[in-house]
């Protein structure tokens, strides 16, 4: 294969996407629909497609076919014969579904029990879709919004009194008196219990009501709260009757700037908001689902991997490798999976020198060209992408301006 090729990209229609956002990016013409991802790798439910000279073929296909050629020795080794990570644009316009990843084991034991009770891979109740794990990394490319993990109890429990909703009095007493790993299950429990005990509990119509109107309240107030609470009082215009909202008050309200990034490793709960970013993971598509979308939901499932633990979300930036290319800055994570960069060309451009892993590359910002000492070029305009196997021979990347991100193994 040659030591680049561009990839053509599947757009996956969920109803939660942005209209106009990846068309925007990639300078095509909006379809009139939502366009929510953009998937570029080999998971098999949708693939890219990559033209190697002799016409475009799914990236999954060619894997299988070459692995070693196409992947590497090492990555084969690590991970058997598949890319082993999965990296998206995300492009929401509307709230995501409340979720949660497994680990690798609960993945393990997920998949097999639904395949010996013979649920369809393309089933819609189908959970466990592969054995994999799905850490992730999502990074903003403007402003974003965020639902990222369990806020500290003493924090949630102030916010709740600001909302003053006589069902969710008991709430805030409970955050402040019990020790986080027994409190917030039984909580999120309460929370996606629906109309359970009544018209007055907690997930009733009447009380989804009354907290969406207290949302809204704390919101115009311009108090500490009001940013989180205008985040919460979207997402119940967005999902209007829906369990998950009281989920939600549960969770860090996270606002992210260009650049900046969250790490979600398995049993966070979390919900993306609004916004574009990039987003890079292990190659799954395992998600259990408890609230804000019409799909699936798997209140026992997600119990059972969330894990209970409070604290402030970590965001993160990028910064330079120690002896690497002062234009490349890679963001922490220990996924061994993937690991995500930010490419900001200068006049003098980057050579390319990853022997041993396979890449793909995203122009996010302007427009680049790859080079080969044969003289084989190609050029990426803002949206486009290459896949890069593993070679010994440098690759030449050029476009003074131009802004790529870069995803390859942990």
């Amino acid at each position: 294969m040659a030591l680049f090729a561009p990839l053509t990209n599947p757009v996956r229609p969920y109803a939660w996407g942005s209209v106009t956002a990846i068309p925007e990016l990639t300078g095509t013409a909006p379809t009139g629909g939502p366009q929510a991802e953009l998937w570029l790798g080999a998971h098999p439910s949708a693939p890219s497609l990559l033209d190697d000279g002799h016409g475009p073929r799914p990236l999954d296909r060619l894997i299988a076919e070459s692995p070693e050629e196409l992947l590497g020795p090492a990555t084969v080794r690590r991970f058997g014969p598949r890319l082993p990570f999965l990296f998206k644009v995300l492009a929401a316009d509307r709230a995501l579904s409340l979720q949660v990843h497994p680990t690798r084991a609960q993945a393990e034991a997920g998949f097999a029990a639904e395949e010996a009770l013979g649920v369809p891979p393309d089933a819609p109740e189908r959970v466990y879709r592969d054995r994999q794990h799905k850490p992730e990394l999502l990074c903003a490319l403007g402003d974003f919004e965020a639902l990222c993990g369990f806020r500290p109890t003493a924090a949630t429990a102030g916010l709740l009194e600001w909302l003053a909703v006589p069902a969710l009095a008991g709430w805030a007493s409970e955050l402040r008196a019990r020790p986080a790993a027994e409190v917030l299950p039984a909580l999120l429990r309460q929370a996606l219990g629906g109309g359970a005990g009544g018209p007055g509990a907690p997930g009733s119509a009447a009380v989804l009501t009354e907290v969406t109107a207290a949302l809204d309240r704390v919101a115009a107030s311009g108090g500490p709260h009001a940013a989180a609470c205008a985040a919460y009082a979207r997402t119940a215009r967005d999902h209007p009757g829906d369990r998950g909202l009281l989920a939600a008050l549960l969770l860090n309200h996270v606002r992210l700037r260009a650049g900046q990034a969250l790490h979600l490793d398995a049993g966070v709960p979390h919900a993306y908001l609004r916004g574009l970013g990039v987003e890079l993971m292990a190659n799954s598509d395992n998600v259990l689902r408890c609230g804000l979308t019409p799909k699936h939901i798997d209140v026992p499932g997600l119990l059972a991997v969330t894990v209970p633990e409070a604290a402030e979300p970590s965001v993160l930036t990028a910064a330079p490798v120690a002896g690497g290319d002062p234009s490349e800055a890679c963001f922490p994570s220990l996924a061994a999976e993937f690991r995500l960069s930010r490419l900001r060309l200068a006049d003098t451009g980057v050579r390319i020198d990853r022997a041993d892993s396979p890449q793909i590359l995203l122009c996010t910002a302007g427009e680049a060209r790859l080079s080969a000492p044969d003289g084989t070029a190609l050029r990426l305009a803002r949206g486009g992408s290459a896949y890069l196997p593993p070679t010994t021979v440098p690759v030449r990347l050029d476009g003074p301006g131009a802004e790529l991100h870069r995803a390859t193994v942990g």
